[in-house]
């Protein structure tokens, strides 16, 4: 296999945050006792939400040449899992991702949770029918992917659950292609953009160095959505593309999702800068190893870069200096 160079930039969601990058926590109702219903025979258990942490606050604010084509996820219906309500492919593992879909009419909230041999990812479903990716974050290993349905206040039941043995292509397949928090398969524009502002280049730091510029110069930070979003809150790629406005979620999506589709391997970092819940861009490659939070290089040295603080410090030498200080970050979560 080639060498060469390959890096990675991640974002996660974390909590409500009201200013800045700032955690609101999202207050849980007591467990409620349920009374036995003809509905709860098809469930596999019944649990409260406690036990199996499901996070509803999730909300961020504050090496292979590049593809020619988007590699976008495909439900096979090879290795399928389901029932009369929901529907787990795990076909393409390998790839670094499986699949779900919620077929039921219902109105009640739906989770799927992704438990990977060291952390717990915990998403929304929407019960439309329509498939939604989530990513194997944790590298190889067993996981257990379960569909919870909300029966009354904070107790969820099993719906389906499948146990799963990965062995990834690589260490980078799950960070290639869209999946729910960086749903580039669904934002044309976007890839449009990426493809403009990348044009004749080869080299994937040259690509990092375009996006990561122009991210920085012409997004603003939405005060508003910041003190008002809501838990489920997913970035719509074009939508922040056109308004040139976004929380920290917003902006760690749209690099990660143009670099994505540029064949530059990315994860989305969810975690802690100082004592706020953030999102910021992670990036590797094979000569420097791993390199925190960094998406810029000033060809001399690599500098910590997120780009929410850098964007809305107006890179000023105190924030330049605040966000290249390792100690700062802190990663909870990858995506």
């Amino acid at each position: 296999m080639r060498q060469i160079k390959r890096f990675f930039l991640p974002l996660l969601a974390a909590a409500l945050l009201l200013s800045g990058c700032g955690q609101t926590a999202v207050e849980q109702e007591p467990v409620e006792n349920v009374q036995e219903t003809q509905e709860e025979e098809i469930y596999t258990e019944v649990t409260p939400l406690e036990e199996v942490d499901l996070e509803d606050e999730a909300v961020a604010l504050a090496g292979a040449p590049a593809v020619s084509t988007l590699l976008l996820p495909e439900a096979s219906g090879t290795l399928v899992q389901s029932n009369g309500k929901a529907v787990i492919d795990y076909s393409n593992t390998a790839d670094g991702y499986v699949m779900v879909k919620y077929t039921a009419a219902t109105t009640k909230r739906i989770k799927v949770q992704v438990k990977g041999p060291t952390t717990t990812y915990t998403y929304n479903l929407a019960a439309d029918a329509a498939w939604d990716t989530f990513p194997l974050s944790d590298g190889n290993g067993t996981y257990q992917v379960v569909v919870y349905e909300n029966i009354s206040g904070t107790k969820y039941a099993t719906v389906l659950s499948q146990s799963i043995s990965v062995t990834l292509k690589d260490q980078f397949a799950p960070f290639l292609r869209p999946n729910q928090y960086v749903d580039y398969s669904a934002a044309p524009n976007t890839v449009a953009k990426a493809a403009e502002l990348t044009a004749g280049m080869t080299d994937p730091l040259n690509k990092v160095a375009a996006i990561y510029d122009f991210v920085v110069k012409n997004l603003t930070y939405d005060k508003q959505l910041a003190a008002t979003v809501q838990s489920g809150y997913l970035p719509v790629l074009d939508s922040v593309l056109a308004k040139k406005t976004g929380i920290c979620f917003d902006y760690a999506a749209l690099m990660t999702g143009m670099l994505r589709s540029q064949g530059v391997p990315c994860k989305l970092v969810v975690g802690y800068a100082g004592t706020a819940y953030h999102a910021w861009i992670s990036v590797y490659s094979e000569e420097t190893g791993w390199v925190e939070g960094v998406v810029y290089f000033d060809g001399v040295s690599w500098q910590r870069m997120d780009p929410t603080f850098a964007s809305s410090g107006k890179q000023s030498a105190s924030i330049m200096q605040y966000i290249g200080d390792g100690k700062n970050y802190t990663a909870k979560y990858l995506y």
